[in-house]
């Protein structure tokens, strides 16, 4: 009976290194995503999830080695037609330039705006409505030129990706939907495989220091090699009859789609375009191209009863009605842009495009969508799986052999 509890006591040591080449495996995968925010006492008692914590820098890094690349804003804006963006809109713009024009007017020229019958007031609201396909060709023209000082596209990222740390999760998890499971399954095999010589070396020494340096080595070589499986070799190499690459390149084709349509979905959209050129750090340049044009159409309008205008409104309050019609046209710019959404998801293509040029990057280019940000970090991972199979090994000598 004591013979078979020792080597049942020694056959155990393979299968606990096999669990805890899994378990460090998988707290691993999870201590690179979460928790999203720091639990614990800054900065250094607590621990926050690699990717959520310096999601700021890899949002510079997709920009920097991905987007900023692969897809340009000039390009983007270059596929907007002023003619169909202006169908999209044209039926709330024409409502929302009624009230503009009736606010204006009657906050400049409340007298002379009252003492106007409705089929006049029809007939500038008319003349307006008529002119803003003019207006708006114009006007998109000049931000098609003028687009890469109104809409920085590493804004638009870094903004979207710091303000959800969800959001840059999916990415990874989404675009290694593969791999960081392999990872997991992976601590398992490696660390039975691992084990047998520990067990080996405990049958034939038991010095007290073997299981722990057999668990500090497991949980150490389990992750280091996991991860290198992942990413190396870059390129496919022929080993005897078999073809060997890291598995996040193989899938190229596949990643890049899911990638892709991420990118699509949350990232760069309409909405997200909106929000930052309305209220980034090109907003004031969009408001000036807006000033030019509505000032330019506003002097048109007026040209034929200028001195009668002149008149009823004075200098001073043509040229605040001018200033107070820009802002109101630029605050109410979303209420108009919304409805474009539709075509403009299909005109920009962002799918599509970044997908056929992401699967045509080398592997070198290819690895630097998922790895590079939290590279610089894979130590603490590795390094973190070692102590944990340490004390593993520590609570293995003490409960079994002990």
């Amino acid at each position: 009976m004591e013979w078979n509890v020792e080597t049942l006591s020694l056959i155990s040591i393979p299968l606990i290194s096999a669990l805890v080449g899994w378990l460090t495996n998988y707290l691993a995968v999870k201590m690179m995503f979460y928790p999203l925010e720091f639990v614990g006492i800054k900065p250094f008692l607590g621990w926050q999830g690699l990717i959520p914590a310096k999601r700021r820098e890899m949002a510079e890094i997709e920009v920097e080695l991905v987007l900023g690349k692969l897809l340009s804003v000039e390009e983007l804006a270059e596929r907007l037609d002023p003619d169909e963006l202006t169908r999209a809109i044209e039926r709330r713009l024409n409502q929302v330039i009624r009230k503009v024009v009736n606010d204006v007017m009657t906050a400049s020229a409340p007298q002379l705006w009252a003492a106007l019958p409705v089929h006049g007031k029809n007939l500038v609201y008319q003349r307006i409505e008529n002119d803003i396909p003019n207006v708006v060709h114009k006007l998109v023209d000049d931000f098609q030129h003028n687009v890469s000082e109104i809409l920085d596209i590493k804004e638009l990222v870094v903004e979207q990706l710091v303000n959800s740390p969800t959001l840059i999760n999916e990415i990874f998890l989404t675009a290694g939907s593969k791999e960081f499971p392999f990872i997991v399954r992976s601590g398992f095999y490696f660390g039975f495989l691992f084990g047998l010589p520990t067990m080996l070396f405990w049958h034939f020494f038991q010095h007290w220091w073997i299981l722990p340096l057999g668990g500090l080595l497991v949980g150490y070589a389990t992750n280091w090699i996991a991860i290198k499986i992942i990413f190396e070799p870059k390129r496919p190499r022929k080993i005897g009859p078999f073809i060997i690459q890291g598995m996040f390149l193989k899938r190229q084709k596949e990643v890049s789609e899911v990638y892709a349509s991420i990118i699509e979905e949350k990232l760069i959209t309409p909405q997200n375009i909106t929000h930052v050129i309305l209220h980034g750090s090109g907003s004031a340049q969009l408001l000036e191209l807006i000033e030019l044009h509505v000032n330019d159409a506003i002097e048109r309008y007026v040209a034929i009863a200028q001195p009668y205008f002149a008149l009823g409104v004075g200098s001073d309050n043509y040229h605040r009605m001018k200033a107070l019609a820009v802002q109101q046209i630029f605050e109410n710019s979303d209420k108009c842009l919304s409805y474009a959404f539709d075509y403009a998801n299909d005109a920009l293509k962002v799918k599509d495009d970044l997908c056929a040029r992401m699967q045509s990057l080398s592997s070198e280019e290819f690895e630097g969508v998922l790895r590079p940000a939290y590279q610089q970090d894979e130590w603490k991972l590795i390094v973190t799986g070692a102590w944990l199979g340490m004390l593993a090994g520590i609570a293995q000598l003490y409960l079994v052999f002990m």
